[in-house]
């Protein structure tokens, strides 16, 4: 890709995106990188076999192998040995709740803003092990963010573990995750375990720079495979023991952690999204950025110029404070009719729900069961897709 970002030249590398359906829905799932669809059609054709082997094929696919697990940690400026892969983000979570050396009477701090994947094992951990928990939530019913005045109030020398988001998967609202994991680890132990889910498809990463000692997100919603991702800084490994079998070493998170989830054919095309953000992704990023900030003012401009809409999350446009992962309800109608309404007429994608944001949805928002609206767009999406939506929806609306 140019550094002066192109959407026509993004939209080519995207098979699925040469047909009439305009994906809006892209929170729960990005298409996939033509190169990375012919990798994995390429390594089942050439080179699927168990790995260990000291055969000639066996062996490029374990370098096959090899270079996917290098390339996954490079993403994120990590490690090959702090990261594990696998089915999806939720599961490595509750691998990681199985593994981390708990005590009773430990406590942990869970964000109410937060996707259940990152909720549900600790939850079910302090009732494994008698630990309390003491939720983190927001005063702020239309806008809440995660503030570290509030976090740091609810810190104590008992404090493990705090998880919260990244960017809320309904919100789309970046949180502050650095000044965050500051406030974490000012209690001498405490650690931060953060959901990026929402987050990766629309920012590069830095888990380095973050200073988080947990950092998960699915490569399936960042144009690539599906299969997800786990980070854990080396220096707390000590932390976590082992889930594989007793005779196999447990030296990196993979080993701990994996218990031999991390799919070959899809991890050894992880290469092939690197290969598409370029030689200088940062480059890259800050053209992706630029265009979705675009997008998403396409969309608020509008939703916050109709007074029988209500915006839930950032109403800025900003790149900085958030991304263009946008949900909103309208008074009068059920969020399930206005989306039934649009697809009916046009060739938009998207969804209404909870999001499994429940705690969100309902404790935060104080929203009923039928949930938001939720649009969300990424880089490929066009200007034009993003001022037809609003002129589909007005239609729907005035009608």
């Amino acid at each position: 890709m140019s550094t002066i970002f192109d959407v026509a030249s993004a939209r080519s590398h995207f098979p699925a995106l040469q047909q009439s359906q305009v994906f809006f829905d892209n929170a729960g799932g990005s298409q996939v990188l033509g190169e990375v669809i012919d990798s994995v059609v390429k390594y089942l054709s050439e080179t699927n076999v168990q790995l260990g082997g000291s055969y000639r094929v066996a062996k490029q696919s374990e370098a096959l192998y090899d270079q996917g697990m290098q390339a996954a940690a490079k993403y994120i400026n990590a490690g090959p040995d702090e990261i594990v892969l696998g089915s999806s983000t939720t599961q490595l979570m509750r691998n990681l709740c199985s593994a981390l050396k708990m005590r009773p009477g430990d406590e942990i701090i869970l964000s109410k803003l937060d996707h259940e994947a990152n909720l549900a094992p600790w939850v079910q951990l302090a009732d494994w092990l008698d630990i309390t928990i003491k939720w983190w939530s927001s005063q702020n019913k239309q806008n809440p963010r995660l503030d570290a005045e509030v976090l740091r109030g609810l810190l104590s020398e008992k404090t493990r573990l705090v998880a919260c988001t990244h960017t809320s998967n309904v919100l789309g609202t970046i949180h502050d995750i650095k000044e965050l994991a500051r406030t974490v680890h000012t209690i001498p132990g405490a650690m931060i375990c953060v959901d990026g889910v929402a987050y990766a498809p629309h920012r590069q990463l830095d888990v380095r720079d973050l200073e988080v000692d947990f950092y998960a997100f699915s490569w399936y919603k960042v144009y690539g495979p599906h299969i997800s991702m786990l980070f854990g800084r080396r220096e707390i490994h000590d932390q976590i023991r082992s889930l594989g079998h007793y005779f196999n070493p447990s030296d990196t998170l993979e080993q701990k952690l994996g218990l031999a989830g991390s799919n070959y054919e899809l991890t050894q095309s992880i290469p092939k999204v690197l290969d598409y953000f370029g030689a200088d992704p940062a480059k890259t990023w800050a053209g992706i950025t630029s265009h979705e900030e675009k997008l998403q003012s396409i969309i608020l401009d509008y939703l916050k110029s109709n007074e029988i809409i209500t915006v839930h999350g950032e109403k800025s446009a900003s790149s900085k404070l958030r991304v263009p992962v946008i949900s909103f309800t309208v008074a009068g109608r059920s969020s399930k009719s206005v989306v039934d309404a649009i697809q009916d007429s046009s060739n938009f994608g998207f969804k209404c729900g909870h999001f499994y944001s429940v705690r969100l949805i309902d404790e935060v928002l104080g929203l009923t069961s039928d949930g938001v609206i939720r649009v969300s767009l990424v880089h490929y999406n066009t200007e034009n897709e993003a001022t037809e939506f609003v002129k589909v929806l007005d239609e729907v609306l005035s009608a």
